[in-house]
């Protein structure tokens, strides 16, 4: 194993780095010591590592490989190079690059041309700081430039060893953009001075206030261009609405805009239906279930003497054919209380554990404009009699808080309490 423990800190010096059982540093690595760390060409590197190893030790046995990039998770981190492809590419702002989006989808047939447009966030027009608020999505773009080129790095080395034609690659990515305001407010205390790290010292912080390893405080706040090791932003609300368009929501909510994510499938020797679009919905759990079939393997009941849970998913084979998914039930969804199930043309979702429900069709409005909650009261008791039936089945309940309608859970299972936002500096 080569990776974090935690999902998101730094890209220069991340936290909880693991080589195999033990914590390492970016420093300390006895197997990985580039001379300049950044964490994406890390698990890219080491891919690659790990797939040279494979083809001298057991080319003739099948592998696994999960690639679990954070890019183009918060903090916008990106290298200097990759950063300048992108300057001045967002200068007009979130409305035009939004609309561009939203007819580029159209062309391609992505999406279907009954679905509205979403709400915009964000109005350019009141952004006190445009240079620092387009400099965010440069980054965020950048991440990704540097993820996509990292990906084809692996693929190269896949045809190198004559394996790209009968391996399964699944490209996916784990929620919609992230509307998490980190960063982007002026530190309420002066930062703090700090000591340079020695190799062996662990970056204990995933979150600021915090220093990089020679010692520099690391920056927040409107006005510090992201990029660099000593800056921590995330890119925000309003771009977070553009990188969902056209849907509603975000990253913690369970409407589309927080669920909706690609599933790149990508398999010569088995997949004819090449460049084709898939619009049977499937779900995270399904890919242990195709992984499975795909290794000819069967899911134990048992596993060293104790009980774990069936499989929820179902193989995605089928699909790649061009035939139904054998889903003999509903697609469900919990995430901080956040709750939805969808069967057929039917989604029912709510925010927080003690939300109402609302009830929409999918085929003429995926983009969840028009609640039918009221006109079909039945569909909703329905739909939520089965998501209750699988909530207590996938053990999401009992909730280990008490549910409220407003605010929800935090990561430890507190609900938040309801307050009122903070003006972010930037924006109206």
């Amino acid at each position: 194993f080569y990776g974090t423990i935690t999902g998101a800190g730094s890209y220069y010096d991340p936290t909880t780095l693991c080589r195999g059982n033990t914590y390492i540093t970016p420093v300390n690595d006895p197997k990985y010591r580039p001379k300049r760390f950044y964490y994406t060409d890390a698990i890219t590197d080491n891919a690659l590592l790990f797939l040279r190893e494979h083809a001298e030790e057991s080319p003739d046995r099948p592998f696994f490989l999960y690639m679990a990039y954070t890019a183009a998770h918060w903090p916008m981190h990106a290298l200097p190079e990759d950063i300048a492809k992108y300057r001045g590419r967002y200068n007009r702002g979130y409305a035009p690059v939004r609309r561009a989006r939203f007819a580029r989808l159209l062309q391609l047939g992505l999406i279907d041309a009954r679905w509205r447009l979403s709400p915009r966030a964000g109005d350019w027009s009141q952004v006190r700081h445009k240079t620092w608020e387009a400099r965010c999505m440069e980054v965020y773009a950048a991440m990704i430039d540097r993820m996509d080129r990292g990906i084809g790095r692996v693929v190269d080395e896949l045809r190198r060893n004559g394996w790209l034609n009968n391996t399964l690659i699944l490209f996916l990515q784990d929620n919609g953009g992230c509307a998490e305001p980190v960063g982007r407010f002026r530190p309420k205390q002066p930062y703090a001075k700090y000591k340079p790290m020695g190799p062996n010292d662990f970056q204990p912080k995933i979150l600021p206030p915090m220093q990089t390893r020679d010692g520099r405080p690391v920056r927040v706040g409107p006005g510090v261009l992201p990029g660099p090791d000593d800056t921590y932003i995330a890119y925000g609300k309003a771009w977070a609405n553009v990188s969902n368009t056209p849907f509603r929501e975000y990253k913690h909510w369970v409407h589309e805009g927080g669920i909706s994510t690609p599933l790149i499938a990508h398999w010569p020797a088995r997949i004819r239906r090449r460049g084709k679009l898939e619009h049977q919905p499937s779900h995270l759990v399904d890919i242990m279930a195709t992984c499975v079939h795909v290794a000819r393997a069967t899911y134990p009941k048992r596993y060293k003497g104790r009980e774990i849970q069936p499989l929820e998913g179902v193989s995605l084979i089928p699909a790649f054919y061009g035939r139904p998914l054998r889903r003999r039930d509903a697609i469900y969804w919990e995430h901080e209380g956040n709750r939805a199930v969808r069967l057929g043309q039917w989604k029912l979702v709510a925010k927080g554990a003690g939300g109402p429900w609302e009830l929409y069709d999918m085929e003429r409005d995926r983009t969840e404009m028009h609640d039918l909650a009221a006109a079909y009261p039945e569909k909703v008791r329905e739909l939520a009699a089965r998501w209750r039936a699988w909530a207590q089945r996938a053990r999401v309940k009992p909730w280990p808080w008490t549910p409220k309608a407003k605010g929800r859970p935090t990561p430890h299972g507190r609900p938040r309490k309801a307050t009122g936002k903070r003006k972010q500096e930037g924006r109206e």
